[in-house]
């Protein structure tokens, strides 16, 4: 009589896959939080407001890293962490909260009071400027300008059409272009008048 032999067992069920995928969990928490949360606050979401939304991309991220391939943990906190902050953004305006400026409030090695207030007002006019573009459109724009990923970076994370993609940066760019040139003339203008 044959020898019975166990039936294989599926992937991530042994104690030790188990293990494997806690450390990439950690892992990307570790090397993305502070990533996730810029990003949530250059999406429009307050410093509380984006503590909790990166938690909830960790949360996702949890769930779904045994069926996440070695190597796209990055793509897919990108394109969860926009999900989660359109969802958070649609929550906020639908209980018409006034959401706060979004200012990222970085520690630096005793700067002056001139440059303190020359940084806070150019974050403050870089975040008054990323909120008045549409929300599909600056969240193109943020991934592409200012954290640095590729059309088709953006596109697989967003799930979109690199098309769309292109498109959606060229608007944020012309947008983000005149809202600067606005913005100068009005400082010439002040200076004129002074």
């Amino acid at each position: 009589m044959a020898e019975l032999n166990p039936p294989p067992t599926a992937v991530g069920r042994f104690p030790q896959d188990r293990l494997d995928l806690d450390e990439r969990v950690q892992a990307q928490v570790r090397e993305s939080f502070a990533y996730v949360w810029r990003l949530l606050r250059r999406l429009g979401l307050g410093p509380t407001d984006a503590e909790d939304a990166a938690q909830q991309v960790f949360i996702v991220l949890a769930k779904k890293i045994s069926e996440l391939e070695c190597g796209k943990e990055r793509a897919f906190l990108y394109g969860t962490a926009v999900r989660i902050a359109w969802r958070a953004r649609r929550t906020l305006e639908r209980r018409r909260e006034e959401l706060r400026p979004a200012v990222d409030e970085e520690d630096c090695p005793s700067p002056a009071p001139d440059q303190i207030l020359a940084q806070r007002e150019a974050r403050s006019l870089l975040d008054q400027i990323l909120g008045s573009l549409p929300l599909d459109v600056r969240t193109v724009f943020v991934l592409f300008e200012v954290e640095g990923l590729s059309l088709t970076e953006i596109a697989r994370a967003l799930e979109i059409p690199r098309g769309t993609v292109a498109s959606r940066l060229r608007r944020g760019r012309t947008e983000f272009r005149r809202m600067v040139r606005r913005v100068e003339h009005r400082r010439v203008e002040s200076w004129s008048e002074a």
